[in-house]
């Protein structure tokens, strides 16, 4: 007997010992699309939406500054810029991604003073 033969992995005996131990089941495809898998992702309605309004209001005070920040530079100016988001988002993840976005609004041009 040559030890370096495997059996096929994955398909499973019924039996309680062996390399393929185990009850037999059947493969699930169904489960890719389950709705709790879309939480998070934003929708194309939703996104012109929050475009809209974005065009209309235009950025928050404290958005402004950011932006001031990031295009003004200075000294560690994007540290700063991240820190003051920092303290008004409350999270770090949440100011890094703030930060994006507004940096891809100032490529854009649509930073106005």
């Amino acid at each position: 007997i040559v030890m370096s033969e495997k059996k096929e992995s994955g398909n499973a005996t019924g039996l309680a010992l062996g390399r393929n131990k185990g009850h037999i089941v059947k493969k699930r495809y169904d489960f890719k699309d389950r709705p709790c898998y879309r939480k998070g992702r934003i929708s194309k309605s939703t996104e012109l939406t929050r475009d809209l309004v974005r065009g209309v209001c235009g950025f928050a005070p404290y958005e402004r500054r950011i932006m001031d920040l990031l295009v003004g530079g200075g000294v560690n100016a994007e540290k700063r810029a991240r820190r003051y988001a920092k303290k008004r988002l409350g999270s770090l993840p949440r100011a890094k991604r703030k930060i994006e976005e507004l940096q891809r609004a100032i490529e854009s041009g649509r930073h106005t003073k």
